[in-house]
């Protein structure tokens, strides 16, 4: 049987790779082996006991190529231990009535394989790297609001114990 877990993300700015790079870095203390690679980069789960999936969120959704990522491997990933993650900004808000909605946006990955676990986590805002004109204008004035602020609102302490206390489940 393989030992390596996959760690794969699909990412925009950068956010969600920093994430995927903590959780890959969490499991392989005390020798697990990790590989951490982007999902358009991952064509064979063949190598991996267990793998652990990520996505930043762009509208609510996760994006197209981890969406696609998750049809092409559905079988696969359902054979294995296999854990979800999702990053965005809309649990940096400031009004919590918000965050609730957050953990529907992996329903259409539990539709197609369902995870071990799920780890929800804050993004980070940095407008440069919006890649659209319009969507750095819509970020600007949410920030002018008070909507939500830049930077980075990543709580790595979560993130590190959501990937400890995933490692003996994907180990398993």
């Amino acid at each position: 049987m393989p030992s390596k877990i996959l760690v794969t993300y699909a990412s925009r700015t950068g956010t969600t790779a920093g994430v995927a790079e903590a959780i890959g870095k969490t499991l392989a203390e005390d020798g697990a082996q990790v590989d951490v690679r982007p999902m358009q980069d991952v064509t064979d789960l063949t190598p991996y006991r267990a793998v652990v999936a990520g996505s930043a969120i762009q509208g609510g959704q996760w994006l197209p190529e981890a969406m696609q990522f998750m049809r092409t491997h559905r079988a696969a990933l359902a054979q294995k231990p296999f854990a979800a993650f999702l990053v965005c900004m809309t649990l940096a808000m400031k009004n919590k009535e918000h965050h609730r909605a957050v953990a529907n946006w992996l329903e259409p990955v539990r539709a197609l394989v369902k995870p071990v676990r799920e780890g929800l986590f804050a993004g980070a805002l940095d407008i440069s790297k919006v890649p659209s004109l319009r969507k750095r204008l819509m970020f600007r004035l949410s920030v002018a609001f008070g909507v939500w602020s830049e930077g980075d609102h990543r709580d790595w302490d979560a993130i590190r114990a959501w990937a400890a206390d995933l490692k003996p489940i994907l180990e398993a």
